[in-house]
C-alpha cells in the first residue's frame, strides 16, 4: 500500500456525512428513536422532526414542504415519478421524451416503461453535451406526457437550460420531470421559478446521509401519481413504511447548511476547478469536455489521446476519481455521456471525472494537477 497521501475527487459519486449533520442525527438512533407514525410522545417527537426536515429542503429549493416525498434516494424517487406518473396518465398518451445524456436510474426505468407499451424518444446532444431545443420542441406530440431532463449532468456537469425547457414543454400542453440531484447544493435550484412538475434529488450529495432521498410534486400544476408500492399509508401513501427518521432529520440538517454555505463555497470551489484546468491544460495533454458549456462549479471532466484509461485509474491510486457515474462505474464500458456527445470508445475510456468538494483545498489542487500529468506523460512514452 503506497504511503503518499490520498486525495478524494469524487464528490459527484458521494459526500462525506458533515459532522454537524452527524451531531443532529444522533438523538433520533437513541434517546428519540420513537416511529413516526405512533400516536405517543415518542412518535410525536419524531413525527415533529420529519416535518422541521421537510421545511429545510423546501427552504433550500424553494418549494411548498408538503410537495415533498421522502424515499430511500433519487433512484427509488426517479422509479415512483416514471412509473407512477405515466401508469396513472397512460389514458392522455404513452409517448416520454428524455435524453441520451440522463442518469441510468432515468435511462433503465423508461426502457422498462417501454415494455410495458410506452414509446421513447431519446434527444440527441452536440459535443458539449446540449440538447438542440428545437429537436425537443418538435418531439413533443399530442401523445407525449412526460419530458424528463436533468438540470446538470453528473459527468459532466453541463446544466440544462431549464427555464426555456420548462416554457417549450409546458406551452406544448406536457409535463417536466428532472432529476436536479447533482445540482441541489451546488447552484440555487429555485423550483418555484423553475415550474418543473416532477424533480427528484438525494440526500448523499450534499454531506447528508445514504439512504434517504426525495421526490418533488408540484402540486400547484395538479400532478398526480399512482402508487407503486402498497401498505401503511405513510407519504401521503405514494411511498408507505416506516419513515427513516434518523437518515430523513440527516438529510433536513444538510440541507439547511447548504442553504447557509453554498454561495461562498461555491465561488471557492469553481476557483479549484479552474485552476486544475489551468495546470492540465498548460501541458495540452488532455481535453475538457464540456469546457464551453454552463457547467457545475466543482465538475469537470477530461480526456486523454493514446493513453489506456484501465493503467491511468490504477496508476492514480492515491486520487478518488471516476471514470463516470459511480452506479456503472465498476464496468468497463465506455461512457454512455461522452459516446452522446461524440466521443470515440477509447477517448472515452480514457477520460476522468473530477469532482470537488467541501474538504477540497488548494493543495489538494497542486498535487492532483502534478500526478495526472505525470502519469499521464509515463503512459504516453509507454505507448511509443
Amino acid at each position: 500500500m503506497t504511503s503518499k497521501k490520498k486525495i478524494y475527487l469524487d464528490y459527484n459519486a458521494t459526500t462525506p456525512v458533515d459532522r454537524r449533520v452527524v451531531d443532529a442525527m444522533l438523538p433520533y438512533f437513541t434517546d428519540k428513536f420513537g416511529n413516526s407514525s405512533s400516536d405517543h410522545v415518542f412518535g410525536w417527537d419524531s413525527k415533529e422532526a420529519i416535518d422541521n426536515s421537510r421545511e429545510q429542503i423546501a427552504r433550500l429549493i424553494n418549494c411548498k414542504p408538503t410537495g415533498i416525498t421522502f424515499t430511500s434516494g433519487a433512484t427509488e424517487a426517479a422509479n415512483l415519478a416514471l412509473f407512477g406518473y405515466c401508469k396513472r396518465n397512460n389514458s392522455k398518451g404513452k409517448h416520454i421524451i428524455t435524453c441520451k445524456t440522463e442518469h441510468k436510474a432515468i435511462l433503465d426505468t423508461v426502457k422498462a416503461l417501454e415494455t410495458e407499451g410506452f414509446e421513447v424518444t431519446y434527444l440527441n446532444v452536440d459535443s458539449d453535451g446540449n440538447i438542440d431545443l428545437s429537436e425537443l420542441e418538435s418531439s413533443i406530440t399530442s401523445e407525449t406526457i412526460l419530458v424528463c431532463l436533468m438540470l446538470a449532468n453528473n459527468e459532466t456537469g453541463l446544466i440544462h437550460p431549464m427555464n426555456k425547457i420548462e416554457r417549450i414543454v409546458h406551452s406544448k400542453g406536457s409535463k417536466l420531470m428532472s432529476d436536479v440531484t447533482q445540482a441541489v447544493g451546488k447552484i440555487p435550484v429555485d423550483l418555484s421559478k423553475l415550474n418543473i412538475d416532477m424533480a427528484i434529488f438525494s440526500s448523499h450529495k450534499i454531506y447528508g446521509p445514504k439512504g434517504v432521498g426525495a421526490l418533488y410534486i408540484n402540486k400547484k400544476n395538479k400532478i398526480e401519481i399512482e402508487p407503486q408500492v402498497f401498505g401503511g399509508g405513510q407519504e401521503k401513501a405514494l411511498r408507505p413504511g416506516t419513515l427513516n427518521v434518523p437518515g430523513i432529520v440527516g438529510f433536513g440538517k444538510a440541507a439547511e447548511i447548504a442553504t447557509n454555505e453554498m454561495e461562498v463555497e461555491s465561488i471557492r470551489i469553481s476557483k479549484l476547478r479552474d485552476k486544475l484546468e489551468e495546470l492540465l491544460l498548460v501541458s495540452n495533454a488532455c481535453r475538457i469536455n464540456s469546457m464551453a458549456a454552463d457547467r457545475l462549479p466543482n465538475t469537470t471532466n477530461i480526456s486523454f489521446e493514446n493513453i489506456d484509461g484501465n493503467q491511468l485509474i490504477r496508476k492514480l491510486n492515491t486520487l478518488a476519481v471516476s471514470r463516470g457515474s459511480a452506479c456503472t462505474s465498476n464496468t468497463i464500458e465506455p461512457s454512455h455521456v461522452l459516446k452522446a456527445m461524440g466521443l470515440s470508445d477509447e477517448r472515452a475510456l480514457s477520460s476522468l471525472r473530477i469532482s470537488l468538494g467541501r474538504n477540497t483545498r488548494n493543495s489538494d489542487i497542486e498535487f492532483a494537477a502534478e500526478e495526472i500529468k505525470n502519469t499521464a506523460n509515463q503512459l504516453k512514452r509507454a505507448v511509443v
